[in-house]
């Protein structure tokens, strides 16, 4: 087996401490990265993993020897990164994550375009609503949509993105207009609700005369996909909170009219988020700046004469 590979192999399995993480994230199986490992092991005459029928300890060896691959893969990427730069000739496959609204609307469209111009990378492109660790998941880049908390990650603000709360007319005709927060609650409307284990979003944050406010907001439906939620209002089954991108066309068509006007929702970042050294990879830095300008276009088209439901 490839050497390279199997130190590739060694280094996710101690970051991810699970063999069947790392091959998910090595796109293998786990009997080829345990095969692996144990390739590896016995070429160095060490153990490096303490194996339990629950999990996988590195050994003291295996933490020195992690130290030293971290720098021979790293330093791999960079010279390939150095020789495409000279060369022009960008190749590789960059994988990517996205929500599901943005991915659907905004990046997977663009991806073919890209592909014309640069044929010898391929694109990996997860669509997902729930969190996204980028590090573990072993992801070149990912788009985030709503309030980053610290991170060491590289951040580049795609756009400000309204958001506008919403519902059905005849969502409205059975239990009428809250018009604020307050009222909204007190009132106990059906707010339908993006979650999903770990998210932070069981509040909604909203613009008020004391400044922003977090609302407890409680419903009958849950889910972890962003579609679902528009299908839902769509079906008069109560109000949601959706950057306004997701639902322009159904508030043209009126098919969804704001409410809650009095207290608005407050806007979301779209960002890109990249782990700093993989930005000297040439392919990745010509990926992030054509997906990010093709994102801005399409987003200033996506709410193009509607007005401001603030």
């Amino acid at each position: 087996m490839s050497y390279v590979n199997n130190i590739k192999m060694f280094v996710r399995v101690f970051e991810l401490g699970s063999m069947s993480a790392a091959a998910r994230d090595q796109r293998t199986s786990p009997a080829v990265a345990s095969a692996r490992i144990a390739d590896l092991e016995k070429h160095l005459g060490i153990r490096l993993f303490n194996r339990t029928t629950r999990r996988l300890q590195p050994t003291e060896n295996g933490r020195l020897f992690y130290d030293g691959a971290r720098k021979i893969l790293e330093a791999i990427d960079d010279a390939e990164a150095a020789v495409m730069a000279s060369t022009q000739m960008l190749r590789g496959t960059v994988f990517v994550a996205a929500p599901l609204g943005v991915g659907r609307r905004f990046v997977a469209p663009h991806v073919p375009e890209f592909k014309d111009s640069y044929p010898q990378i391929d694109i990996r492109l997860r669509l997902s609503d729930r969190k996204i660790d980028v590090v573990s998941e072993g992801l070149d880049m990912a788009f985030h949509l709503g309030t980053l908390e610290d991170s060491t990650l590289k951040m580049r603000l795609v756009a400000e993105c309204p958001r506008i709360l919403c519902a059905a007319p005849s969502y409205i005709a059975r239990r009428g207009d809250p018009g604020t927060g307050e009222a909204m609650v007190r009132d106990r409307h059906d707010c339908l609700n993006l979650r999903f284990p770990g998210a932070p979003e069981f509040q909604w944050t909203l613009r008020t005369p004391e400044g922003p406010r977090r609302f407890e907001v409680a419903g009958p439906f849950e889910t972890d996909d962003g579609d679902v939620l528009t299908g839902w209002a769509l079906d008069g089954r109560g109000i949601v909170m959706k950057p306004i991108f997701e639902v322009a066309d159904h508030l043209r068509a009126g098919r969804l009219v704001p409410v809650v006007r009095e207290t608005p929702a407050l806007p979301v970042q779209l960002t890109c988020l990249t782990q700093h050294r993989r930005l000297r990879d040439p392919k990745i830095r010509a990926f992030t700046d054509f997906i990010i300008a093709a994102c801005r276009a399409d987003l200033a088209r996506a709410v193009e004469g509607l007005p401001v439901f603030a």
